[in-house]
């Protein structure tokens, strides 16, 4: 009783003080109105008589606010009805209509809202980094493509517009305009990317920013970067526009070989662009010349002699032609008059055979390593061709191995897969085999429940071989050392008297010959022929193999053994007894055996 008295003094107390908190002033609880006039006279009674109707209002407003939160439970779209108004007056009076016209408007934008599209959403989201990966950031790439490109508009440009008569007074703000935003692209350059750029320092990989400023200030890269933005223009007050002062921009040529090499390690077939970038080699020495000869040929005077350029037509297209003809040595030129020409003429002759023997030996280089798996796929196919053609091997085996080659190169682009992975580590040898085959090997029923990385070891010691149509994968009486799964085609189980009777067909995800690999029955000879039918490509799993990983997984290795000696069989009998004939032709288990092990 005690406690609940003193709940209830409480709880009064916590009314009055809200009471109090609801008024904004002592003030207006003794504000006169019309009621004060019968209050009684004396000053208790009329503070009593003042509390006990502010408390009755108090009363009223909560039970107010109580019907509200009701409503709201009720009927929540209408909660927004229920905000408080600055004065109840407003409430009443009707809304005008310039009101209604300015409540209309916003709603009017919000229904024509456009959205942006995604790149450009993209592009407002995204955060620049702290630090840069320079060999997987593909932004990172894509900003060398804007430096590549920058060094490239000064490195054609610089000597044409020295040469050829094309910066002129009206459009020298355009010239200008492009090589600053090029400077622009420089300056961003050294003062945002590559300070950021990660760097290796005793095996770890450097992600603070002092430090990896400090490898860059370090670097060769950052003495030619700051060189190559050497402000020689200043000398455009003394000389003119002369664009031969814009010469140290051509220092950042590291950033071009930079660009080359990430960008071949992202393309698939990265010998396209080396072909192209070598051709691009072999123009610009042609730009080169042909400037080189126009110059000569102002120095001269245009049409002075026969082997100047003659001032007609369009000067840089004639001038490239000379360069073509020259450097190339395809003759036909007008013989050079003066000894200045003639010693030119010379130069051009020696720096043409060079440059282009140069230019044809990187071509070869990069077309062969193009086809270099091609190349050693014909050798191969010539070499087993011509060891069977010196022992008369039949020719309709020869046809099915020159078929086995076609095949094989078509469907997997080269000829073994091992001699491929087998330079790499041995953790990432696993990954590529994870991503390439679990997905097959993991769906064969033997498989599951074993441990997940027994499964892994398993996937690196397969091998994958391709049967033509009519190849026998294993035949009668071999001893089974291997175990089958059926990557891509189908395989047929053959028997009977005649040796064709099909008795069952295998496709992909299936596995065959696990039995007698897991030595179950103790025979392990084939009873029965296992063809391909059409090709298939089968992983291989060798008994020596297997068992060099079961070794370290012993549960595994009871729940294979489990399964190869009771393995699932349909509940009707007739494929029980389907099911157990092709098994024991399979692994060289007799059916009475097989049957009596189920």
């Amino acid at each position: 009783a005690k406690n609940l008295h003193s709940q209830s003094e409480d709880d009064d107390e916590e009314e009055t003080e809200t009471a109090v908190r609801a008024w904004p002033s002592q003030s207006s609880i003794l504000s006169g109105d019309d009621g004060l006039k019968e209050r009684p006279a004396s000053s208790a009674s009329q503070a009593s008589y003042v509390v006990n109707e502010r408390l009755q209002e108090l009363v009223k407003m909560f039970k107010e606010r109580t019907e509200r939160a009701k409503e709201k439970l009720i009927d929540p779209d209408d909660s927004d009805d229920d905000s408080p108004t600055a004065c109840p007056e407003e409430e009443a009076q009707p809304a005008s209509p310039e009101r209604e016209m300015e409540e209309q408007q916003p709603q009017s934008r919000l229904c024509c809202k456009v959205t942006p599209p995604r790149w450009i959403r993209a592009l407002l989201q995204y955060r620049f980094p702290s630090s840069i990966d320079p060999f997987t950031n593909l932004v990172y790439v894509l900003w060398l493509f804007f430096v590549t490109l920058a060094w490239n508009w000064n490195v054609w440009l610089i000597p044409m517009r020295w040469a050829f008569p094309y910066q002129t007074p009206s459009n020298i703000y355009l010239w200008l305009l492009a090589d600053y935003l090029c400077d622009l692209i420089y300056i961003l350059d050294i003062m945002v990317f590559q300070p950021r750029l990660q760097f290796v320092r005793g095996g770890d990989i450097v992600f603070d920013k002092k430090d990896m400023r400090k490898n860059y200030m370090k670097t060769f890269r950052f003495k030619m970067d700051v060189i190559s933005l050497v402000p020689l223009e200043l000398f455009y007050f003394k000389t003119g526009i002369n664009p031969l002062l814009r010469f140290p921009r051509l220092l950042k040529v590291m950033s071009f070989f930079e660009f080359n090499d990430r960008l071949e390690a992202i393309l698939t077939k990265a010998y396209v662009y080396r072909v192209i970038r070598t051709t691009s080699y072999l123009l610009y020495c042609l730009h080169c010349n042909a400037c080189l000869f126009y110059w000569i040929s102002a120095y001269e005077g245009l049409g002075s002699t026969k082997w100047v350029y003659d001032g007609k037509g369009n000067s840089y297209i004639r001038c490239y032609y000379f360069a073509v003809k020259t450097l190339i040595t395809i003759g036909g030129l007008p013989e050079p008059t003066t000894l200045f020409e003639i010693i030119f003429q010379l130069i051009n002759y020696f720096v043409g055979v060079f440059a282009f023997s140069i230019m044809i030996g990187q071509m070869r280089d990069v077309v062969g390593a193009a086809t270099s798996g091609q190349t050693y796929y014909r050798a191969c196919m010539d070499n087993t061709v011509k060891y069977m053609a010196s022992y008369r091997i039949p020719k309709d085996v020869q046809n099915r191995v020159k078929t086995w080659y076609n095949y094989t190169w078509q469907s997997q682009g080269m000829l073994d897969e091992q001699e491929l992975l087998v330079q790499l580590p041995d953790k990432m040898r696993l990954d590529i085999a994870v991503d390439v085959n679990y997905d097959i090997v993991s769906k064969v029923s033997l498989f599951q429940g074993c441990d997940r990385q027994m499964i892994f070891d398993m996937l690196k010691s397969l091998r994958s071989v391709v049967y033509l149509p009519g190849d026998y994968v294993c035949k009668k009486g071999e001893v089974g050392r291997e175990m089958y799964i059926i990557k891509a085609g189908e395989v047929q189980v053959v028997g009977g008297p005649d040796g064709k009777t099909v008795f069952v067909t295998l496709k992909s995800g299936s596995v065959f010959g696990e039995i007698s690999l897991l030595a179950v029955g103790g025979g392990n000879r084939r009873t029965a022929n296992v063809v391909a039918h059409g090709f298939a490509n089968l992983f291989i799993l060798d008994k020596k193999d297997l068992n060099e990983i079961l070794v370290h997984y012993p549960e595994s290795q009871k729940l294979l053994r489990k399964k190869a000696r009771h393995p699932t069989r349909p509940s009707s009998r007739h494929w029980q007894e389907k099911e157990t004939e092709i098994l024991g032709m399979l692994v060289g288990v007799p059916c009475k055996d097989a049957t009596a092990s189920g």
